[in-house]
C-alpha cells in the first residue's frame, strides 16, 4: 500500500493536484483509505474517506440504474422506442429517429455525434464563474440561449443540421444528450423529478447520506472540496481555485452528481454483489446482468454496457467501470466482481490523472507491481501509404480537435498542442503513449467507399473536416 501512496504522490506533485481520495474495499469492507493532499489547499484541509468531491459522468450508470429499476416496475422497457415517451425528440434523419431505443441512449449508440448542448446547459454556471474571466473557451457561449429544460434541449436537437453517425445500435460515440434525455424519460415515466427519484430509489436505500446533485442540499455538513482547475500562464500553467461548481439542469442525469468515497465504495456494492447494498436490493441480478452487457465495442477487449464500460476477460475476472471529468473534477470508479473488489479514486483538479491513479489502485489491489500495465496491444503491419489515409483535421460539436499529419517517424496525433506518435495496433487502430505512461487507443471510421470520415478518440467519434493534400515528410 506504500507503493501505491508514494505513486499516488509523485503523480500529483506532476500534475499539481491539490488533492485526492483512493479507497479499496474488499467484500463491502473497507481495506484502504488513503486522502492526499488538500481539499483546501490554503485552509490545508485534509480529505477524508466522507469529503464530498464531483463524481461526473460516473452520474450516467446512477441514470441507467433508475432506468432497470422503472423496467423492474414494468413501467417501461428499455427496448421502447425514445419517441414513445418523448414525441417532442427529432432529428432530421426522421426514419432513423423513430427507431432510437432507451436501450440506445444508455449504450451510447443512438447514432447521435458529439453536440455543444452541454456547454448550452452549462451557460449560467459558466457566465458567472470567475475562474472562466480571460480563459478560451472551447464554445462561444453567445451563440445559443441556456438551455435549462429537457424540453430546450430537444428543440435544440431538432433544429441542428447533423447527420446521424449510422443506424441506431451500430456506432458508439458518448452522448451527454442522450443521458440527458433518459433523465426526461425518466421524470415522465415516473411522475417526479428525475433527482427525487434517484434520491428515493438509490440513494437512500444505498445510505448515501453525503452524495447530492447540489451542495446547497448538503445543509451545513463542511467536509467538501473547493474545486481546482488549470489556468494557462505564461510560464505554462498555474492550478487555481475554482469553487463555483457548474450546474446544468436539464443535463444532471449526465454527470453533475457529488459524492464521496465510502458512499461511492457503497454504490460500487450493487454491482459486486448482483444487486444489493448490505440487506438493501437495489437491483435485480438480471437487471446487473443487463447492465454490463456487450452493447458496443470500444476496444478490442473492452466494451460499453449501460453506463459503464467493461472487460470482461481482465486477468482471469471481470472490470467494470468508469470515469467522470469537469472543471475541478476527475473521477473513477471500477468493481472487481470475481475477486470482491470495489476502487474509488476522486480528485478535485479537471484534467488531474485519475485513469492513471485507478490502474495503480487496481494493480495494488491485486497485488502487483503499481505500474503494470492494465492492457497490451500487438503490433501490426501497415504500409506508409495505409498511414496516409488517416491524415487529416478531425473536429467533434463539444469543441474537441485533434489533427492526424505523417512524418519519417509515422502518424503524429496532435491534441491541445501536443504530439502523440502512433503505434498501429489493428485495421484502422492505433494506441499512442501518455506522459504519465498510460495507453490510449484510437480508431479510425471509413464510409462505404472505404474512405476515412471520422475517428472515434476520448470515446467520441470526431469528424473529418479536411483531409491533407499533402503530407509533410522530413527527409
Amino acid at each position: 500500500m506504500e507503493q501505491l501512496k508514494a505513486y499516488a504522490q509523485k503523480l500529483m506533485e506532476t500534475a499539481k493536484l491539490p488533492g485526492a481520495f483512493i479507497g479499496i474495499a474488499k467484500e463491502g469492507e473497507l481495506i484502504y483509505a488513503e486522502g492526499i493532499g488538500y481539499r483546501d489547499a490554503e485552509k490545508q484541509a485534509e480529505v477524508t474517506p466522507d469529503t464530498v468531491f464531483g463524481i461526473g459522468s460516473i452520474t450516467k450508470s446512477f441514470t441507467c440504474v433508475a432506468i432497470m429499476q422503472l423496467q423492474e416496475m414494468a413501467k417501461l422497457s428499455v427496448h421502447d422506442p425514445v419517441v414513445a415517451y418523448l414525441p417532442e425528440f427529432r432529428t432530421k434523419d426522421e426514419e432513423r429517429t423513430k427507431k432510437i431505443t432507451i436501450a440506445h441512449f444508455m449504450s451510447h449508440t443512438s447514432g447521435l455525434p458529439s453536440l455543444s448542448s452541454l456547454y448550452y446547459a452549462m451557460r449560467r454556471s459558466m457566465e458567472i464563474d470567475p475562474a472562466l474571466q480571460g480563459a478560451e473557451s472551447k464554445i462561444d457561449l453567445a451563440a445559443h440561449e441556456p438551455i435549462d429544460t429537457y424540453e430546450q434541449l430537444m428543440a435544440f436537437i431538432a433544429d441542428l443540421d447533423v447527420e446521424l453517425l449510422g443506424e441506431p445500435g451500430t456506432e458508439f460515440s458518448y452522448s451527454n444528450d442522450g443521458y440527458a434525455l433518459l433523465g426526461a424519460i425518466i421524470e415522465r415515466v415516473s411522475g417526479q423529478t428525475y433527482e427525487s427519484f434517484v434520491r428515493e430509489h438509490l440513494l437512500d436505500p444505498a445510505g448515501m447520506k453525503h452524495t447530492v446533485f447540489l451542495t446547497e442540499d448538503l445543509g451545513d455538513y463542511s467536509d467538501v472540496t473547493t474545486l481546482y482547475t488549470n489556468k494557462k500562464t505564461e510560464e505554462g500553467k498555474e492550478v487555481i481555485a475554482a469553487p463555483l461548481w457548474w450546474d446544468a439542469p436539464s443535463m444532471r442525469a449526465a454527470g453533475f452528481l457529488k459524492s464521496t468515497g465510502r458512499d461511492m465504495l457503497a454504490y460500487a456494492e450493487i454491482f459486486r454483489t448482483g444487486g444489493k447494498v448490505g440487506d438493501k436490493r437495489i437491483l435485480s441480478e438480471e437487471s446487473v446482468r443487463q447492465m454490463i452487457g456487450n452493447y458496443a465495442g470500444l476496444e478490442p477487449s473492452r466494451h460499453y454496457g449501460y453506463g459503464f464500460m467493461v472487460t470482461p476477460e481482465f486477468r482471469g475476472g471481470t472490470l467494470i467501470e468508469h470515469g467522470g471529468a469537469l472543471k475541478g473534477i476527475a473521477a473513477q470508479l471500477c468493481i472487481l466482481p470475481e475477486e470482491n473488489l470495489t476502487c474509488i479514486v476522486l480528485t478535485n483538479l479537471d484534467g488531474a490523472p485519475s485513469a492513471e491513479l485507478l490502474a495503480a489502485t487496481i494493480n495494488t489491489a491485486q497485488a502487483l507491481p503499481v505500474e503494470e500495465p492494465i492492457a497490451s496491444y500487438p503490433d501490426y503491419a501497415v504500409t506508409p501509404d495505409m498511414l496516409k489515409a488517416f491524415i487529416g483535421e478531425y473536429r467533434s460539436g463539444e469543441g474537441e480537435q485533434v489533427n492526424v499529419a505523417y512524418n519519417e517517424d509515422g502518424l503524429i496525433l496532435t491534441v491541445l498542442g501536443t504530439d502523440f506518435l502512433l503505434r498501429p495496433v489493428g485495421e484502422d487502430s492505433f494506441v499512442f503513449q501518455m506522459p504519465t505512461g498510460l495507453t490510449k487507443w484510437i480508431r479510425f471510421v471509413r464510409d462505404e467507399t472505404g474512405t476515412v470520415i471520422r475517428v472515434a478518440f476520448h470515446f467520441r467519434q470526431l469528424i473529418k473536416e479536411q483531409a491533407k493534400e499533402a503530407c509533410h515528410e522530413t527527409a
